[in-house]
Parts: structure tokens; C-alpha cells; sequence
């Protein structure tokens, strides 16, 4: 389970994080109470975390450009977590140096009346990035298996096949039968150039009510706070259970999910853009070579301009 601090950094040297210890492996069981929200330090100063920050942006810079000229490959990376967990830092903070026009982020709330005429996954679908460039979903479909099973009311709404509706199915089958297709689409889209990576940003409940106390505190941040945000927190225990069992079934080899430690949002913003780092690095990229046609019209192009 918890496995362990992420290391200290050398001195004036970009510290590699092994990612690995925040990754849930394929079939292994969670118990997100044993999980650490916090680890030790990465960094003994601000200034040390914006210098590796800063290393981590310049290198997802480099390698979103290749992606973008290679053109094969795309990157999806899901967000999820509880209420104030940091998800739109971690995105702000992590992919502030990608060119807007080699990135996405598509942020999923309710479902609006055209997106409930059609499965839970279609909405999703439609805001896959394409090749060359990097998806960012905040929020995602995994929300049909977290807080629609918190609140399963909210299936009344869905337009359901009427063997769901009449109730022939149990409960249990409902999710398991989502987690097949959220599985099933992930491998898909592995299998046809799309990297999937998954990011669980572990929050205690103590530190959610200090970061919400800081918004009520905080006159620019009282627009972040509101009366739902409380009334989800009443469901505390729902929704780890929910975490948890979706973390156990959808983790994958080609897909896996990282639980990373949010209670300090320096480490977990270094941890995230590590994460992303990797999987983009395990493509091993390069630029693509031009052919001896394309050589030839660059000299061509290059003969007209300099006469």
C-alpha cells in the first residue's frame, strides 16, 4: 500500500521521482485509509519546488512539441478527486509552459439534456484529444461510477435500457457492467495511439476543511466555496468506498491510476508532472525524419529565398 516518501532532491540537480509508488498496480487491493495523503518532503524550500516545477514544465514543453510534430500518439490524463483536492491547480500549475494549441482541458459537471440522450461515455468520447496533442480531463466519465453511485437517484435520469430500469439488474452489476466499458474503451484507445493516465488526487478530510475554511477566509476565493460542497462532504465515507472499489477495477497496465498524496499541493504538483513526464518519455519520441523528397523541396525552398 503506502509506498513510501518520494526521496529528497540533489542540490542544484532536477530530482527524478519514482512514480512508482503512487502506482496501483493491475488487480491490487486499495484501502485508501492506509494510503498516505502526505509524504515526506520533496523540497526543503519554495524556492527548490519552483525550480524543479519549472525544470518538469520546460521538459513537458519539449516533449508536447514532439508529440505535436510526430503526430502518432495522443495523451489523455484524467483528474479525479474529492472537493478541493487541487485538480485545477495541479492542471494550471503543471501544464503552464504547453502550447494551448497542443492541449485541452475539458472539465465535466452535469449532464446537459443532449449528452443524456446518448450513453454516459459519449460526451467523454467527444473531447478525445487527437493525435499530437495532450487531452486533459477534469472530471471525467469516472464520475458515472463515483458520485452517480453516491447518489444513485441519479440513474432515474439517465434514460436507461429497461432491464436497468425495472431493476433485473443488482446494484453491483450496474457498476461493474460501467467499469467493463470504462476498461474496455481504455484499451481501445491504447491500441489505436491514445496513452491513458489516471490521477487520483488523494485528499484527507482534515485538510479539505482547513482549504475550505481558507475560502470562506479569503474574499477572492469566495466564488470556489459553495452550500453543495458541504453537503457532499456529509458523504465522506460513500465516497472513499467508491474510490476505492473504482481504483481496484479499472486500474491497468495500459491505464493504470496513480494515488498521489494531495494534502501538500507543492508535492503533489511535482508528482503529477512526473507522472505525465514518464508516460510521455516511455513513447520515446523523436522528430520526425524528413525524406529525400522532402529534402529536396527545402533545398528548392531555400534556392528561392536567397536569390
Amino acid at each position: 500500500m503506502a509506498k513510501g516518501s518520494a526521496g529528497k532532491a540533489k542540490a542544484n540537480t532536477p530530482m527524478k521521482i519514482d512514480i512508482r509508488k503512487f502506482r496501483i498496480d493491475q488487480g491490487e487491493k486499495v484501502r485508501l485509509n492506509e494510503w498516505p495523503t502526505r509524504v515526506k518532503p520533496i523540497c526543503k524550500s519554495k524556492e527548490e519546488y519552483e525550480a524543479i516545477l519549472a525544470s518538469h514544465v520546460q521538459q513537458l514543453e519539449q516533449q508536447q512539441e514532439m508529440l505535436y510534430a510526430l503526430d502518432e500518439y495522443a495523451l489523455l490524463v484524467i483528474f479525479q478527486g474529492m472537493d478541493a483536492s487541487g485538480k485545477d491547480g495541479a492542471i494550471r500549475h503543471v501544464m503552464s509552459g504547453v502550447n494551448p494549441q497542443g492541449c485541452q482541458v475539458s472539465s465535466f459537471k452535469q449532464p446537459s439534456t443532449e449528452e443524456l440522450e446518448h450513453d454516459f461515455l459519449w460526451r467523454a468520447v467527444q473531447r478525445l484529444p487527437e493525435r499530437g496533442r495532450i487531452g486533459i480531463f477534469n472530471r471525467s466519465y469516472y464520475e458515472e461510477v463515483l458520485v452517480v453511485r453516491v447518489h444513485p437517484e441519479i440513474l432515474a435520469t439517465e434514460k436507461l435500457t429497461g432491464e436497468i430500469r425495472h431493476e433485473k439488474l443488482k446494484d453491483k452489476d450496474v457498476w461493474k457492467q460501467r467499469y467493463r466499458s470504462m476498461v474496455d474503451l481504455e484499451r481501445h484507445l491504447h491500441q489505436n495511439g491514445t496513452r491513458v493516465v489516471k490521477v487520483f488526487l488523494h485528499l484527507s478530510k482534515d485538510e479539505q476543511k482547513r482549504r475550505f475554511l481558507a475560502r470562506i477566509d479569503d474574499p477572492e476565493k469566495n466564488w470556489k466555496f459553495g452550500a453543495a460542497d458541504i453537503q457532499e462532504r456529509k458523504f465522506w465515507k460513500q465516497y472513499t468506498s467508491a474510490f476505492q472499489e473504482c481504483l481496484e477495477a479499472t486500474s491497468t497496465k495500459h491505464a493504470p491510476w496513480y494515488a498521489v498524496p494531495a494534502d501538500d499541493k507543492h508535492d503533489a504538483r511535482l508528482i503529477v508532472s512526473q507522472i505525465i513526464l514518464d508516460e510521455l518519455g516511455d513513447l520515446k519520441m523523436s522528430y520526425p525524419k524528413a525524406t529525400e523528397a522532402r529534402r529536396k523541396q527545402l533545398e528548392d525552398i531555400r534556392k528561392t529565398l536567397t536569390d
